[in-house]
């Protein structure tokens, strides 16, 4: 098969998939109707799809999405943190981009975090690999992801006081680290 048919043909494929699927709205809507105390919000932008989820029903929803017929997130893309910065409540969020390697969708859930209360469920139950990306959101954004197997700095060094990435983190950081 040339690369012209064998290029059509996956394109094909995908969009057979997607039509079985349905678009990420259709998906949010779906999943919106199965678990409604599941979802807190869900924001459609720019093609893309979030949904808002309560920190107490995360691991539920995540498990629910791998591997319900029709859903099927099987691969955890990312885990991010974001910090809206000190002025905002929420200030923190959680940010998990699921991919559906059946369906070639894109979906990502959102959980958000008071300053004062910065714990979440640890997903590594789900995804194994939400270990290192839950460990990296802990060193930089200081988020505490409970019953992680092993919540420890991953970029930063032991002795590191802070969170680099919040937004009231100092630009030049703090001593002896500090660059001047």
């Amino acid at each position: 098969m040339d690369e012209e048919n064998r290029q059509e043909a996956v394109q094909n494929s995908q969009s057979s998939n997607a039509e079985k699927m349905g678009t990420p709205s259709l998906i949010a809507a779906a999943f919106q109707r199965e678990h409604p105390h599941w979802t807190s919000d869900i924001v459609e932008a720019l093609g893309e799809t979030t949904i808002t989820i309560p920190r107490e029903h995360i691991v539920s929803a995540c498990g629910f999405m791998k591997s319900a017929p029709g859903f099927e997130f099987d691969f955890l893309a990312d885990l991010c943190g974001f910090d809206r910065g000190p002025e905002e409540e929420p200030r923190f969020e959680v940010n998990y981009h699921l991919f559906s390697t059946k369906s070639y969708q894109r979906l990502r859930l959102k959980v958000l975090l008071n300053e004062d209360d910065v714990h979440v469920p640890t997903v590594t139950g789900v995804w194994r690999t939400a270990n290192w990306h839950e460990r990296e959101t802990y060193d930089l954004f200081g988020v505490i992801f409970d019953a992680h197997p092993d919540l420890r700095r991953i970029l930063l060094p032991d002795d590191w006081q802070g969170h680099a990435l919040r937004k009231d983190f100092p630009l030049r950081g703090y001593e002896p680290y500090s660059v001047a």
